[in-house]
């Protein structure tokens, strides 16, 4: 499936932003989490970009995320806080309590901020990366719906859980990481889906417990975990955190965006720290500057053009593509049509 042609970025918030308004968000968190989905794409995540806009209208349309849904604390006691955020978008949530991480740690040196019964926030590095312009280091843990088998299991019950750290890297863009815990993220077995592409071996198996290429029978079947029984494990301890810790759901309690009908039951947890407590933020910069350039040092491996520090590469895709526009696959293009056809603000689509 060929890709549409190029959209610009600002073009394309200001259609996912009409959009999400349409199915009953405030301005504010329409804007907010349509740019959460832009900048995914921006990124080249096209897993987590505007390709879901679908899946959270459905979900507002059914009331499973309920649109003007009011965070409030359950506790707010010093460098710790635990947001109630009452079903509501996971987005809003994540950034809130993004931002007050950021505003407990400036004062206390770390923040820790908790939220329970939230939903999905896309992709988180969106929220981690909120730190380093503050002179903090951020970490975030999240849950999923069940996508992997325990290790020795054949039945899901262990989300992706995904998790992210993000840290000032003085001259250079900040250092990120955004991982989930399955050997891909399931977003991306819905790309390829869209684009009517296999998938490599190793991602999945399918309802009889064998290895697919085929992305339909991989998210009727399991995927796998990262690394073996390592990212099973991983994937326990980011659930211990976000669902357990939290006072959220965890394992088969979570359901995911596209699943429209059900409360979500996601939980997120968000840590963060001020550099500055640590040493001054000049070093720390310096330092993190030496790392990086003794990291691209290294000999090349055969077939290697350059070795990227973590983040690296999203911090180019995201220059290139607000120069060179948004190419999104066609389905997508046309499953958004559709969308705005729905909704009434066909006219907005920028393709028209």
């Amino acid at each position: 499936m060929t890709d549409a042609a190029p959209i610009g970025a600002d073009a394309l918030l200001d259609f996912a932003t009409a959009t999400l308004a349409a199915a009953g968000l405030t301005p504010e968190h329409a804007r907010l989490t349509a740019d959460t989905l832009v900048h995914a794409d921006l990124w080249g995540h096209q897993s987590h970009g505007v390709m879901r806009l679908p899946w959270y209208v459905a979900r507002l349309k059914s009331g499973a995320t309920q649109p003007l849904a009011a965070s409030d604390y359950v506790v707010d006691l010093g460098a710790i806080g635990v947001i109630d955020g009452h079903d509501g978008m996971g987005q809003v949530a994540a950034a809130q309590a993004a931002r007050d991480a950021i505003r407990r740690a400036k004062a206390h040196g770390v923040g820790a901020v908790a939220v329970r019964n939230s939903g999905h926030i896309g992709t988180a590095m969106y929220y981690t990366l909120m730190a380093p312009p503050e002179g903090c280091i951020m970490f975030l843990s999240t849950n999923a719906s069940p996508a992997m088998a325990p290790w020795g299991g054949r039945q899901k019950s262990v989300g992706n859980n995904p998790w992210s750290w993000a840290a000032p890297a003085g001259r250079h863009a900040p250092l990120v990481l955004d991982i989930a815990n399955t050997a891909v993220a399931r977003g991306k077995i819905y790309l390829a889906r869209q684009r009517n592409t296999r998938i490599p071996e190793g991602w999945a198996v399918d309802a009889c417990g064998v290895p697919t290429t085929d992305p339909e029978a991989a998210l009727n079947g399991i995927i796998q975990p990262m690394a073996g029984h390592k990212g099973y494990a991983i994937s326990v301890v980011m659930d211990m955190l976000s669902g357990i810790l939290t006072g959220s759901g965890w394992g088969p309690a979570v359901f995911g965006p596209y699943q429209a009908e059900r409360r979500s039951g996601a939980g997120h947890l968000l840590i963060a720290l001020n550099v500055e407590v640590f040493q001054p933020l000049d070093a720390f910069n310096a330092r993190m500057e030496a790392m990086i350039a003794g990291l691209k040092a290294a000999p090349l491996a055969d077939g290697t053009e350059e070795i990227f520090y973590p983040g690296e590469i999203e911090a180019r895709n995201d220059a290139r593509n607000r120069q060179d526009g948004l190419s999104l696959p066609a389905d997508t293009v046309e499953d958004l049509v559709r969308l705005a056809d729905a909704l009434g603000i066909g006219d907005l689509w920028p393709g028209v």
